[in-house]
């Protein structure tokens, strides 16, 4: 339940990160606090959309998916079900891929760091690793 836990309180982290994102990109907030420029560069560059959508929002999306089954799984009734460990693992596996797409962009592409694009790659690697032992732990309860 522990990594549960902590994949629940990562995902609320990253939903705050993409959602800050997010409504900088949308205009609802003026500038955004990154300190070297990096973030206004890439959050304004073509690559910042991926099949006509804000990467920000599919952020948002993704963190609000990870953090609805990392809750559910912390269900007294889900204690040792093995699908929320699955479907983390998976989701979480699909956006560390997602992830390492973009860091390519930003360094060889955009020419760019987002410090903020930064701490979301941190925390959705911790949130994989996470996932990966709920998994294991699932799989060796049963």
């Amino acid at each position: 339940m522990r990594w549960r836990m902590g994949t629940a309180m990562l995902s609320l982290a990253g939903l705050f990160v993409s959602a800050y994102l997010y409504l900088y990109k949308a205009g609802y907030i003026g500038a955004l606090a990154c300190g070297t420029g990096g973030c206004e560069t890439v959050q304004l560059s073509a690559q910042s959309s991926f099949l006509g959508l804000d990467v920000a929002l599919i952020g948002v999306a993704g963190y609000s998916a990870l953090l609805a089954v990392s809750l559910a799984g912390l269900q007294p009734r889900f204690a040792d079900a093995r699908w929320p460990a699955v479907v983390l693992a998976l989701l979480s596996g699909g956006a560390v891929a997602f992830t390492l797409y973009l860091k390519y962009l930003e360094l060889f592409v955009i020419h760019a760091i987002c410090r903020w694009c930064v701490v979301s790659a941190v925390l959705i690697a911790v949130i994989f690793v996470l996932s990966v032992l709920e998994l294991r732990r699932v799989r060796q309860a049963e």
